[in-house]
């Protein structure tokens, strides 16, 4: 079980003795000048590690040379050619290196490579899939990059499809994700800073901005943010998204996170600072606003009228997805005045032999099409849409038959969970699907005035929430009239002035 609190890691007992007792982390230890004994201080770091391997040079019976890496980690036929195959003929030839620091310019021909005589960065080397090299004699130890892990190849984003696009998505690879990013922004002003998060995962983050566009402030605030975060260890970005939210407390996204490198090349343009998380393909963007959530990537691959349309049919289901349900509930059950007399007389007969009130037909309805989406998802893929689909004209059709369930709530909840599928951003769809069932409640005991009251709440809280110092609801509150020209339309892009680069307004692609 993993406990969280507000900026740091509570870790266990047994993990703070073995930090305490574990040579890893005594970054004052260095090496000696004797091989035998920095082999066995090697040894004694990777106790019970069966995949660490030792390979011996010997010149007249005599250990020369130590190699040491971790199985699996580097790619053994590169050790073979690079390392070893020059290593033995210089053996041969007696013209082996006096000194570590001088393999690479004699020997070694492949690879990033460090020295250093201390324990610690040896072994961190190691662990990211360097092969160290000791010598005789030499309290120098040598680390050479040769990567040798599987690594996924480029795919489309399968969270973010498009159909017109580039098609390539972000991979597990750090290194390769930021030359996705490189690839699109050819300019010495994209910077990438590395830090380290996780005693345990060493993992290492990347915060990506373009100098001279995005705010010092900003910037400033981003490594403000990360630096002081403890982490045994971080297996997603995920885990630095929850530390660096403003109010972690909200159901609406702050951070946002993408798979697509065109995505993250665009909101660099737009001056914002993206935050890359090795061992994961999703890239967290900061700052973020509600209208980011509400744009995706394709709106700039298609005409804009096109673009135009698509949007204001997102801005129009988003409130389906809040308020279709709750507006049901409350106009039958407190406000039948409301309804034209032909519907109401269409609505009383259909509920005539449904023993519930409307609001637990509608609650029991949703959560039902909640499990029915969950099962969907954690389903293969091969039969998980299937089920979906499948079970909901089943579930509801068996209702409304049985007299569980009138027709009209399962045409309402239907409509409702179309209107999340057409938010692009899966987190933000999410903090929608949240809101319905408090407004449901509300709707259910206090009518039309409990909706407007949670309208108001709802408003209150979006146009007061910030991300990284940015009102959520900009450029609408506070108006920049610039920016509303890639908010409510999308212009075509030849008639866009050059927007200010500044992180508060939105402009450029998504």
């Amino acid at each position: 079980m993993r406990w969280f609190k507000r900026g740091k890691f509570q870790k266990n007992e047994n993990i703070l003795k073995m930090k305490s007792t574990n040579l890893e982390e005594d970054n004052n230890n260095e090496f000696s000048t004797d091989i035998e004994q920095n082999e066995q201080i090697l040894k004694e770091a990777f106790q019970d590690c069966s995949d660490l391997e030792y390979r011996k040079v010997e010149v007249n019976h005599n250990t020369q040379w130590l190699i040491v890496y971790i199985d699996n980690l580097i790619d053994l036929k590169m050790l073979e050619e690079h390392v070893i195959k020059p290593m033995l003929t210089s053996v041969a030839r007696d013209t082996l290196p006096k000194e570590a620091g001088d393999l690479k310019s004699e020997m070694i021909s492949i690879g990033t490579t460090n020295s250093s005589t201390k324990v610690s960065d040896t072994i961190r080397n190691i662990l990211e899939g360097h092969a160290a090299i000791l010598m005789t004699g030499s309290s120098n130890v040598m680390t050479v990059s040769i990567p040798g892990s599987s690594k996924r190849s480029l795919e489309e984003a399968s969270s973010e499809p498009v159909i017109r696009g580039p098609r390539d998505g972000f991979i597990e690879q750090i290194s390769t994700n930021i030359s996705l990013i490189r690839s699109r922004l050819k300019t010495s002003k994209l910077k990438v800073e590395y830090i380290t998060i996780g005693e345990l995962s060493q993992t290492r983050i990347a915060i990506t901005y373009l100098k001279g566009i995005a705010k010092d402030t900003l910037v400033d605030e981003v490594r403000k943010r990360l630096k002081p975060i403890e982490l045994d260890g971080v297996l997603d970005s995920a885990y630095i998204e929850e530390f660096i939210e403003d109010q972690p407390y909200s159901p609406f996204p702050q951070v946002l996170n993408t798979e697509r490198p065109d995505v993250v090349a665009a909101e660099l343009l737009e001056g914002k600072v993206a935050i890359l998380v090795d061992t994961t393909p999703f890239v967290l963007i900061v700052p973020m606003t509600f209208w980011t959530g509400l744009q995706a990537s394709e709106d700039y691959y298609v005409r804009w009228q096109v673009a135009t349309f698509v949007r204001w049919i997102r801005f129009l289901f988003i409130n389906f997805a809040i308020f279709a349900p709750p507006l049901y509930v409350a106009i039958t059950t407190f406000h039948q005045e409301m309804i034209p007399t032909n519907l109401v007389l269409s609505i009383a007969a259909s509920r005539e032999s449904v023993p519930f009130p409307a609001i637990f037909e509608a609650l029991l309805m949703e959560i039902i099409f909640e499990a029915l989406r969950e099962a969907g998802i954690r389903l293969p893929k091969q039969i998980g849409p299937t089920i979906s689909i499948v079970g909901g004209l089943v579930i509801g059709q068996a209702a409304v038959q049985a007299g569980l369930i009138s027709a009209p709530v399962v045409i309402i909840v239907s409509i409702t969970g179309i209107s999340a599928f057409t938010i692009p951003r899966y987190n933000f769809a999410n903090g929608i699907r949240l809101l319905r069932f408090p407004m449901l409640f509300l709707a259910g005991t206090l009518g039309l005035y409990g909706i407007v009251l949670g309208l108001l709440g709802i408003m209150l809280h979006v146009t007061n929430l910030r991300s990284f110092g940015v009102l959520y609801f900009s450029p609408i509150t506070p108006l920049k009239v610039a920016a509303l020209k890639d908010v409510l339309i999308r212009v075509p892009i030849w008639a866009k002035s050059r927007l200010s680069t500044t992180p508060n307004q939105e402009g450029g692609q998504k």
